[in-house]
C-alpha cells in the first residue's frame, strides 16, 4: 500500500488510507490548530500527542467565529496530559464535532474556559465524543450544555457522547444542562468506578438540569456517576429528564439546588427529592 506524506502548518505525518497517524503537537496555539487541520485532511484516524503539561491558550477562534479549534470532521484523538483553554475576551467554545467527525480526549486532557453564544460551551457535538480520564471545566453557553451539548438532531446521524472517569465541573448554561445537555435523539453514557464515581459537580443551569439535562434523548445511561452540588434556576438542580430513555446504576443524585430531579417527566430513575 502506498504511503502518503501530508504537510500542514509545518507538521508532517506519514499515513495510509488504512493506518492511523501519530502527530506530536508542540506547545502553541498555532501548532494545535495546524495539527487538527492536518488530521482533518486525511481519511485515517489520527492521534495528536499533546505536549505534556502544556496549556494551549487559544487567543482567537479558528473554526468559524464560534470555535477555538477547526471544526472536527474526521476521527481525532488528543492524548494528554494537557489543557486547552480560551484566552480571549471574544466568546468561543473550545471544539465543535461535525456529524462526520469524532473527538476522543484521553489521559488528562482538559477543555476549560469556553464561552459561546449558543449551545455547548466546551464542546458542541453532532458526531461522537469520548472522554477518558479527562475533563470539562469552567465552560459557559448562553443556551444548553455548558460543558457539552449533544445537538438536537431530529433526523440523520444522532450524536453520542461517552464519559469514562472524566469529571464535568463548574460549567454554566443559561437554559438547560449546566454540565451536559443530551439533546433530541442523542446518546449519553457516563461511567465511573465502584467506590470512585465520575463526578458531575458544581455546574449551574438557568432553568433545569444543573448537572445533566436530557431532552427526548435516545438513551442516557449513568453508571457509578455522582451528580452532586449542582444548581438550577427553576427546578431539577441535579438531573432533568424530558422524555427519552434513562438508566441510572450506582448513581447518587444528591445535594443539588433547589432539588435533585423534581419536574422530570418521566421521573429520573433512583432519584428522590
Amino acid at each position: 500500500m502506498a504511503l502518503t506524506t501530508v504537510v500542514a502548518g509545518g507538521l508532517a505525518a506519514t499515513t495510509t488510507a488504512a493506518h492511523a497517524a501519530t502527530i506530536p503537537v508542540a506547545c502553541s496555539e498555532n501548532a494545535l490548530v495546524a495539527a487538527v487541520n492536518l488530521a482533518n485532511s486525511t481519511s485515517a484516524p489520527d492521534t495528536l500527542v499533546l505536549a505534556s503539561g502544556c496549556t494551549y491558550a487559544m487567543t482567537s477562534p479558528h473554526g468559524g467565529l464560534a470555535n477555538a479549534l477547526p471544526v472536527i470532521t474526521s476521527r481525532i484523538e488528543m492524548l494528554g496530559p494537557a489543557t486547552v483553554t480560551r484566552s480571549s475576551l471574544l466568546p468561543f467554545r473550545i471544539a465543535e464535532v461535525s456529524s462526520k467527525g469524532s473527538l476522543t480526549l484521553t489521559t488528562g486532557v482538559a477543555f476549560t474556559g469556553g464561552s459561546v453564544v449558543g449551545n455547548g460551551g466546551g464542546i458542541l457535538n453532532s458526531g461522537a465524543v469520548t472522554l477518558t480520564v479527562s475533563s470539562l471545566t469552567g465552560n459557559t453557553a448562553t443556551l444548553n450544555g455548558g460543558g457539552l451539548a449533544n445537538a438536537d438532531t431530529p433526523n440523520g446521524t444522532a450524536p453520542a457522547a461517552t464519559f469514562t472517569r472524566s469529571q464535568v465541573s463548574d460549567n454554566t448554561a443559561l437554559l438547560q444542562g449546566g454540565g451536559i445537555y443530551n439533546g433530541v435523539r442523542g446518546t449519553l453514557t457516563t461511567t465511573g468506578v465502584t467506590g470512585s464515581p465520575l463526578f458531575v459537580i458544581g455546574n449551574v443551569a438557568g432553568t433545569q438540569g444543573g448537572g445533566i439535562a436530557a431532552n427526548n434523548s435516545t438513551a442516557t445511561t449513568l453508571t457509578d456517576t455522582a451528580v452532586t452540588s449542582n444548581s438550577a434556576g427553576l427546578t431539577a438542580g441535579g438531573v432533568h429528564r424530558s422524555g427519552g430513555t434513562m438508566t441510572t446504576t450506582n448513581t447518587p443524585i444528591t445535594a443539588n439546588i433547589p432539588n435533585n430531579c423534581v419536574g422530570s417527566a418521566p421521573a429520573v430513575p433512583n432519584c428522590t427529592g
